[in-house]
């Protein structure tokens, strides 16, 4: 009975989640056929924050120099304090097109700011001196389609919207990836439902760092950079602030795709735990919960099924939900359907990385990115 009880709640849970959780299964694009509304095109700052990225880099300004936009735009990259040559890779990269691209070296890192919004902060400053309309904020292993940033500011202008941002497509080749990113991307639209980001109406906000343009009078509407200088998911804690006086759109792209490759089963659990526990606010009372709730929601339908009765019926209908439900975004990444079926498997993966996460925060490590410690308790 106690089985057969779980079981029912799993399936009230995925019944309820399919139909009235934003539609987060759907796969929501940019719409067909946008065009350039005004002539002059606005002008655009480009922000690029980079620290030790000579590896990536080069292509990633390449691609931005290539842009097919017809307006005016300007490419900053902000070098924190690499150690490797990632200033010299940029200026590689542009050396036929140097008066469209400057290098910032970014001042010492004050108390109360992350790297990267102290970055973005110094480009942002540099850039005013362009008086850009709008700001394209993208990381530096993020490589753009010729027609990446004129369909953003399309977008933009088309919907009178402040922010426009774009989940770009993660790099999906290794096992690991292939078993965990199309989940990790299902997991953060399961949190921000766009449908539920771009209605005005409702609160929730989000965005996906490494594609957001933002109009520039929004950005000093909320006072800058610094509103958010010392956020850890800096992209949601922007998004949330632009929302409170303008309009925001978030959605899924194959015009703009990340080519940094993750380091295995640990360097896709190191960039979840990084962060994870700072989203459950630091409380062990969320976490227990969360662990719980993917505990029910995941774990339980496919044990169910060794139950027997109407345990492994109610296991075997949930889990048939929840792969449905997933398997939009498996075949955007173009993998096998039996891959959907492993959601269960992943959310264990998943259950791991939020418990280590909380872990390093106890401990007083925190989570590491470029020798940076993040989100570690003093």
């Amino acid at each position: 009975m106690i089985a057969a009880g779980i079981g029912a709640l799993s399936c009230v849970i995925w019944v309820v989640m399919i139909a009235a959780w934003g539609r987060f299964w759907r796969i929501v694009t940019l719409p067909e056929g946008l065009k350039l509304r005004t002539e002059p095109p606005p002008r655009v700052a480009v922000v690029v924050p980079a620290r030790n990225e000579a590896d990536v880099i080069g292509q990633v300004v390449k691609s931005l120099l290539a842009q097919d936009y017809p307006g005016s735009m300007r490419i900053f990259v902000v070098d924190d304090h690499s150690t490797d040559d990632t200033a010299g890779a940029v200026a590689q990269a542009a050396r036929d097109c140097s008066d469209r691209v400057t290098i910032i070296s970014a001042a010492p890192l004050p108390a109360g700011w992350t790297g990267k919004m102290w970055a973005l902060a110094q480009g942002v400053e540099r850039a005013g001196e362009y008086s850009p309309e709008y700001f394209l904020f993208t990381d530096a292993d993020i490589v753009h389609a010729p027609d990446s940033v004129a369909s953003l500011v399309a977008m933009a202008q088309a919907s009178n919207l402040d922010m426009v941002s774009m989940m770009v497509q993660l790099k999906c080749a290794s096992l690991a990836e292939r078993a965990l990113i199309p989940a990790f991307v299902y997991f953060f639209f399961m949190l921000y439902p766009p449908a539920w980001v771009n209605d005005p109406r409702n609160k929730t906000a989000a965005a996906a760092g490494g594609d957001i343009l933002v109009r520039a009078a929004a950005l000093a509407r909320i006072g800058g950079i610094a509103t958010i200088r010392g956020e850890l998911i800096d992209d949601c804690a922007l998004a949330r602030e632009i929302k409170r006086n303008g309009a925001i759109w978030l959605g899924l792209t194959r015009n703009a795709w990340s080519i940094r490759s993750y380091e295995g089963f640990s360097g896709v659990g190191g960039m979840i735990s990084r962060n994870a526990f700072y989203q459950l606010k630091h409380s062990a009372w969320l976490l227990m919960g969360t662990v719980l709730g993917l505990g029910i929601t995941f774990l339980a339908p496919p044990v169910l099924v060794f139950f027997g009765g109407w345990a492994a019926l109610l296991g075997g209908l949930a889990w048939l939900l929840m792969s449905l439900s997933f398997w939009p975004m498996v075949r955007f990444y173009g993998l096998s359907p039996l891959w959907a079926a492993s959601l269960p498997v992943v959310a264990l993966f998943y259950s791991g990385a939020t418990l280590h996460s909380a872990v390093q925060y106890w401990m007083g490590r925190g989570g590491k990115w470029k020798g940076r410690a993040q989100d570690a308790r003093v």
